[in-house]
């Protein structure tokens, strides 16, 4: 018999699913405090939750017999993964279930402000008819910027194609061609901010798309633009957005979403009349609900009876044995994927694999699966897992390639991967150290030794001396400490070279200008694995 724990509320369409098991017995415990579900975790098998319980490392320490955690959402901020994966447990989103909802709560909102229908109903019934205060503006042959071309911004494009409305798409992961089919253009981030009457925003909140709209690109944004936020909040600087609006730049907002939550009603915004907002509804829809609830009850009956694992945020591959030798190669995989696509510039077209030594003895499956969700996982955070990584991929127009390797090699295991965008082409190599730790090897032409971990810089210089003494004359001026350094040339000395460095901190954009900015360094970027 196994136990499953529905400790947040769930749609009776999902729990009759698990019910319907014979060999499942479920108990619906909600708004239970910490200290009672760490006692009562111990008994059983699966624990499937919303956003409402914290799953955290104490309640995972205490879960003896937990197999699967299922997460009726998109969401895993609430649940502890690596503690979750140390321990062998499985955990499983939802990041479908409320695709639609969203979407269409995003065109609701752009209708609301287009046409004041907040303003006008609260007007009206106040006994007022105030017809020319109310007057609103058409969707159709208006431009539509889209932030982050995935499920839902896909589906709110489509719906803004049958109004009639022009669409531009940023999304780095996104082709043109793909684009193209559906009637898109593709553009770059700062293009879209000057050419759109209408901006949304559909990415995770990440350090890089914190505040990624504030007072700079409302400076280059065409007068009169109205601005749409249904997807986190923070991704839009609500300071700079109240600025913006009493200086008569944007016209109007429209904001499910807010960096704290509940909004405060001291927020400047919420004193606005042209911001309509709502209470984060987006996914707030008795389909949605249903959705969400059938979906995760499915993935993790699915998981219980051993028919298979989807939409799984930490494990790609079940077999035991195989997992204990492959769980090192995927763990490589997957940081050498961070890595490659963070260091890369431009749109994503093609991602070339190839795998040497022991492990072209087995299935390559789960390997290319944390790799291409290594990769895409900067950007798209927790909508992206080791399941969906490589469909999520081909849906953008990436094209993914697998090979073994046949040449002689000096590594008993090495993984290679070659990425090609519109601008260039980025080449790694990696390996297992004899402790089994992930290693970079090769960057381009450099043979390099460095380990993927933490904070690390990535400089490209020219071999001479100074290099490394006026890095560290700079990083130990804003306490920064260096971990490690490796280093790799291709020509004699004075030629090109590149420096890597593992750092105890992150650095601020100003200190990294200020990189660029030392004598025979010739770029340099920051990632984080």
């Amino acid at each position: 018999m196994k136990k499953i724990l529905v400790s947040d509320a769930l749609s009776e369409e999902g729990l009759k699913i698990l019910k319907d098991v014979k060999d499942f017995q479920v108990d619906v415990k909600t708004d239970l405090k910490p200290e009672q579900l760490k006692e009562v975790i111990k008994d059983y098998d699966a624990l499937i939750v919303r956003s409402a319980t914290k799953v955290t490392k104490d309640i995972i320490a205490a879960a003896t017999n937990l197999k699967v955690v299922g997460r009726a959402g998109v969401g895993l901020d609430n649940v502890d993964l690596d503690a979750a994966t140390q321990k062998g447990i499985i955990v499983m989103n939802t990041p479908a279930g409320n695709t639609i909802s969203t979407a269409e709560h995003t065109v609701s909102m752009i209708l609301s402000l287009s046409r004041n229908i907040p303003q006008a109903t609260a007007s009206t019934k106040k006994g007022e008819w105030k017809r020319s205060k109310f007057m609103g503006v058409e969707l159709y042959n208006k431009i539509l910027g889209i932030v982050g071309f995935g499920r839902i911004g896909s589906e709110v494009a489509k719906r803004a194609l049958s109004f009639g409305m022009k669409v531009l798409a940023y999304d780095p992961f996104l082709s043109k061609e793909v684009a193209e089919s559906i009637g898109v253009e593709v553009v770059e981030l700062k293009d879209l901010f000057v050419r759109s009457d209408y901006i949304t925003v559909h990415t995770p909140l990440t350090e890089e798309t914190k505040h990624l709209i504030s007072k700079e690109q409302f400076a280059v944004m065409k007068k009169g633009v109205r601005v749409v936020n249904c997807a986190r909040g923070g991704i839009i600087d609500e300071v700079a957005l109240a600025e913006a609006i009493k200086e008569g730049k944007v016209s109007g907002a429209a904001l499910d979403v807010f960096e704290k939550e509940p909004v405060a009603i001291e927020n400047e915004l919420l004193k606005l009349e042209n911001v309509v907002v709502t209470p984060h509804l987006g996914a707030s829809t008795e389909e949605a609900q249903v959705n969400v609830a059938i979906e995760v009850a499915e993935i993790v009956r699915d998981a219980l009876l051993g028919k298979g694992i989807r939409n799984a945020a930490n494990y790609p591959c079940l077999e035991a044995e195989v997992c204990k030798f492959l769980e090192p190669h995927i763990s490589l995989s997957e940081k050498l994927g961070s890595f490659c696509g963070q260091l890369a510039e431009g749109r994503f077209q093609e991602l070339n694999i190839s795998y040497g030594g022991e492990i072209t003895k087995y299935d390559l499956a789960p390997l290319t699966m944390a790799l291409v969700k290594g990769v895409l996982s900067p950007i798209l955070q927790e909508t992206v897992n080791f399941i969906n990584a490589t469909s999520i991929a081909k849906e953008r127009g990436i094209s993914i390639k697998e090979s073994k390797l046949s040449r002689e090699q000096e590594f008993v295991t090495l993984v290679e991967l070659e990425l090609k965008t519109d601008k260039e082409t980025i080449k790694l190599s990696g390996t297992l150290s004899a402790n089994k730790k992930p290693r970079i090897v090769k960057i381009q032409d450099y043979y390099v030794e460095a380990a993927p971990e933490g904070d690390m810089l990535v400089i490209q210089n020219l071999d001479v001396p100074g290099i490394i003494g006026s890095l560290g004359t700079l990083l130990g001026k804003h306490n920064i400490n260096i971990a490690a350094m490796s280093f790799g040339r291709r020509d004699k000395p004075g030629g090109k070279a590149i420096s890597l460095l593992n750092i105890d901190t992150p650095i601020s954009p100003e200190i990294l200008k200020q990189i660029k900015e030392i004598k025979n360094i010739l770029g340099a970027k920051e990632i984080r694995v």
